[in-house]
């Protein structure tokens, strides 16, 4: 559709179609896109690109068009409700709300800031974001300063005192920028004791506080800040040990020479949530902490399947395939680091990536997922750093053991494999049966094709291939055809696991997206579009 043209008059969340068959992008779901992934296009991509005004022409046309307030609550809708991908795009157009001449939706751009931003960064991004859109004209108006100051007041003395030692500075931007600029006035004790550290640092804290008889919140914040600052100076493991034990201190504010002791990795390991202890097992391993036969790794291999830690971390198992997949290679992306990978450990990850497949919420469709056997899937996906059969087997995986209604197959040009995907096989027996097919060209019309003459019944087709060419049929035009003869409105996923483009899916049809690469984000994607979210 044309950006240029009126907007919409519909509620962004609830929008009426007029052919269950031919549904054609609306302005706002051009708009949900952005904010979820950055694009208003069906084009999802690992690659991040910059922000601004010239890819978001949906977003001003709605604030043009005098519902920027609308344009606001669908920001904090998508965030609260976990479908933002990437919270950038959501800054960014908080950003372009705040700038705006009408007053309210000016006033609901900032009002809203406290809430969505929950860490430091967010809050340095969104700044920046106002700073590039000002173009180098004064930003610091009232209102801005007012929603500044809210968001350091709208945190506890504690809370706020474990994230700007965690958070220092990000994007250019520090707190003592942002509280001098804004004019800080703390509203509570406990805050204004937190903003005179970082203002003016630990020795005026130590002067204003250190003999008086502070109140029981004043006392434990200034504990805490006491004991970060001992830990940037202190030379004595023990002392370390004890502040990490006694005050939670996190492994951002231990100095590097301090990471280098087992003794201060098993202190820091106890209160580690599993997601960042699987990013550091490299580390771990490389260090010596991790021993082969330890009671050390015996501790973080039942660490790592913990069933109920996984749920609560809420980890998609492809993030679990990550951690197994980085850890198995023996070396970091960057840098020097090296290990020699754990036999435990390594199937301790493989347990875990299976226990994972449980926290999955199903969406109740109807699935088709084919993988592309026409070339060798021995490449490395855009954005994960992964082995492209090993996503494609993990995510066939998890489709099939949490949808109840779901067919697997495999193809290349003229053949066609259901797969047999039940819950006791492992990773790598999956991924056998996507490398044993013989290869042939590609044609990524041949899984809908079969569907039609097999009458299944597909909600969401999804197709995980290594080619950027999608053969002689047009998928496209192969899956309208479909979606007439099954009286179904069929979706349309492919998945370029290689591909820097793609151009499948038809810009004016809402049921098709395109994927290329793939990472943790894409999962999110696929599961808002599977879910009309997008």
């Amino acid at each position: 559709m044309d950006p240029a043209s009126p907007p919409e008059q519909l509620s962004l969340v609830h929008e009426q179609v007029q052919n269950a068959l031919d549904r054609t992008v609306t302005a706002a779901v051009c708009l949900r896109r952005f904010l979820c992934y950055g694009s208003e296009g069906p084009t999802y991509t690992t690659k991040e690109h910059a922000l601004g005004i010239e890819n978001a022409l949906y977003l001003m046309q709605f604030i043009e068009g005098g519902r920027g307030c609308e344009v606001v609550e669908e920001v904090r809708r998508l965030n609260l409700e976990g479908h933002v991908v990437c919270s950038n795009p959501s800054l960014f157009a908080l950003a372009v709300c705040s700038q705006h001449a009408d007053c309210k939706t000016k006033q609901a751009s900032l009002r809203v800031l406290k809430e969505l931003c929950r860490s430091p960064a967010q809050l340095f991004a969104f700044v920046q974001y106002k700073k590039e859109l000002k173009e180098g004209s004064g930003m610091w108006g009232r209102a801005l300063r007012r929603a500044v100051t809210d968001w350091y007041n709208s945190q506890d003395g504690m809370s706020l005192a474990q994230a700007v030692t965690k958070c220092k500075h990000r994007v250019g931007w520090s707190h003592r920028d942002l509280l001098r600029l804004s004019h800080m006035k703390p509203t509570n004790d406990s805050v204004g004791l937190v903003c005179k550290y970082i203002t003016k640092g630990w020795k005026a804290v130590q002067e204003a506080y250190g003999d008086k008889e502070n109140s029981e919140d004043l006392q434990k914040v200034y504990a805490y800040l006491e004991a970060v600052e001992k830990a940037k100076h202190s030379t004595d493991t023990l002392e370390i040990i004890h502040l990490i034990e006694a005050h939670q201190l996190e492994k951002e504010q231990i100095l590097t020479n301090h990471l280098k002791s087992k003794e201060v990795w098993k202190a820091l390991l106890k209160e580690m949530p599993v997601v960042v202890l699987m990013k550091n097992l490299g580390k771990l391993t490389a260090d010596k902490f991790l021993a082969p036969g330890s009671t050390d790794v015996a501790a973080v291999c039942e660490r790592i399947q913990d069933e109920t830690a996984l749920k609560k971390a809420k980890t998609h198992p492809f993030n679990v395939l990550v951690a197994s997949e980085n850890y198995k290679r023996g070396h970091g992306k960057r840098g020097k680091l090296k290990w020699e990978p754990e036999t435990d450990i390594v199937e301790s990850l493989e347990c875990a990536f299976c226990k994972s497949i449980s926290t999955v919420e199903p969406t109740g469709k109807r699935f088709l997922v084919a993988v592309d056997v026409s070339s060798s899937l021995s490449s490395v996906a855009h954005g994960s750093s992964i082995n492209t059969v090993a996503i494609a087997a993990a995510m066939c995986m998890v489709f099939a053991q949490t949808e109840a209604d779901t067919q697997v197959v495999n193809f290349s040009d003229g053949s066609l494999v259901p797969c047999a995907i039940s819950s006791d096989l492992t990773l790598m027996q999956v991924a056998t049966q996507f490398i044993k097919t013989p290869g042939g060209s590609t044609d990524c019309a041949l899984p809908i094709t079969w569907a039609s003459e097999n009458e299944k019944t597909v909600d969401v087709f999804i197709i995980f291939t290594n080619n950027q060419i999608c053969g002689k049929e047009n998928p496209a035009e192969t899956l309208k055809a479909y979606r007439q003869k099954s009286g179904v409105f069929s979706k349309l996923i492919v998945c370029g696991m290689i591909a820097k483009s793609l151009s499948i899916a038809e810009p004016e049809d809402c049921g098709m997206l395109d994927i290329c690469g793939f990472d943790s984000r894409a999962v999110d994607v696929i599961r808002n579009f599977v879910l009309d979210v997008i």
